[in-house]
């Protein structure tokens, strides 16, 4: 099976790592934000992504308790592996605000790409990230373990989820970083002060996870009824009185892309896309008609001042409720660093 559609690759990193302009981000195949997949309609679904052009699957160990990256491991045996970028990330034991447990030391790391690598029956995993960092241990004793599955061809290129800068700057130094994964959309900016820059000047790329508001920007039908016994269902943007408050901004830019005649999500996800050619958005999807609207942004071009206006419709001090990440990780913690090398 080929790739058909002419999308275009872009260089995550300076290591050599090429990767379609738009990825996939894989969690609502097994749930989350969505009812799950059959196995069947799943594989169908990442077939359908690859002949359109996409080709970078991000995964994680924790979705579905493994079984994202076994549903993702049986798709990819009628896809030509060489011609997709994996990526996939580790450490996250709980999912839930004041419960997470996460872990970095050496051992755990080689244990849990043993793990994926067994679930998604591969030889190597493209880009391997730790889901979050573990504050207890030094990011250089991560790094180390990740840098010896480098050289041992398990992992091609290492990237990091949630880092602070200090920790990106400190883990770059030990082995280069391909990419650093974030939420970033047009009602979540806040990586924009420090993180972006940093990431360009140590020439890391962005992967970028939620572009859509985790779907608050796709259609109205998500601004009308959240899915029930979801993430979103008791995430603090989409409920209650912040929910109501933040259909403004939904409205805001529904007008805004019928004057740029393009849908809702092509407008926010090309406010994403047009940030920076090092920078590629994850949007998941489980229908095909969103999957064509998604690539369908990368047609839709801003002038600066569009770009303004867009960003001017989202004033994010005026967002109710806070981000995902936020609400997953106290601000504190997520942006702690870990202890020093000794």
């Amino acid at each position: 099976m080929e790739a058909h559609s002419q999308i275009p690759r872009v260089k995550l990193g300076n290591d050599g790592l090429e990767v379609s302009r738009l990825g996939f981000g894989c969690v609502g195949l097994t749930g989350t934000y969505n009812a799950p997949l059959s196995d069947d309609a799943a594989i169908a679904l990442v077939k359908d992504v690859f002949q359109r052009g996409i080709t970078f699957f991000d995964t994680v160990d924790s979705y579905g308790a493994g079984a994202n990256e076994t549903l993702i491991g049986k798709a990819l045996k009628q896809l030509p592996r060489e011609k997709v970028q994996l990526a996939t990330k580790f450490g996250l034991f709980k999912y839930a605000p004041g419960e997470m447990v996460v872990e970095g030391s050496p051992d755990y790391v080689r244990a849990c790409c043993k793990a994926s690598l067994r679930r998604l029956d591969v030889d190597y995993i493209d880009l391997y990230y730790p889901h979050r960092i573990d504050t207890s241990i030094p990011i250089e004793d991560t790094m180390g373990e990740l840098k010896k599955l480098v050289e041992e061809g398990k992992v091609k290129y290492i990237g990091l989820s949630e880092a602070s800068p200090e920790t990106i700057r400190r883990a770059h130094a030990v082995h280069p970083i391909t990419a650093v994964q974030m939420e970033w959309s047009v009602w979540s900016r806040d990586i924009e002060e420090a993180i972006i820059p940093l990431c360009r000047e140590l020439g890391i790329g962005v992967v970028t996870y939620g572009p859509l508001g985790q779907g608050f920007f796709a259609g109205k039908a998500m601004v009308e009824s959240i899915p029930a016994n979801t993430f979103l269902s008791s995430h603090p943007r989409f409920t209650g009185e912040n929910f109501e408050k933040n259909k403004v901004f939904y409205d805001r830019i529904q007008k805004l892309a019928q004057k740029y005649q393009c849908t809702s999500a092509q407008l926010a996800l090309a406010w994403v896309l047009q940030q920076g050619n090092d920078v590629v958005p994850i949007p998941g999807t489980t229908k095909v008609k969103n999957l064509d609207d998604n690539i369908g942004s990368l047609n839709v071009k801003f002038t600066e001042d569009d770009m303004k206006e867009i960003s001017d419709a989202v004033p994010v001090n005026e967002v109710a409720g806070s981000s995902t990440h936020s609400y997953i990780l106290s601000h504190s913690w997520r942006f702690a660093n870990t202890p020093p090398k000794n």
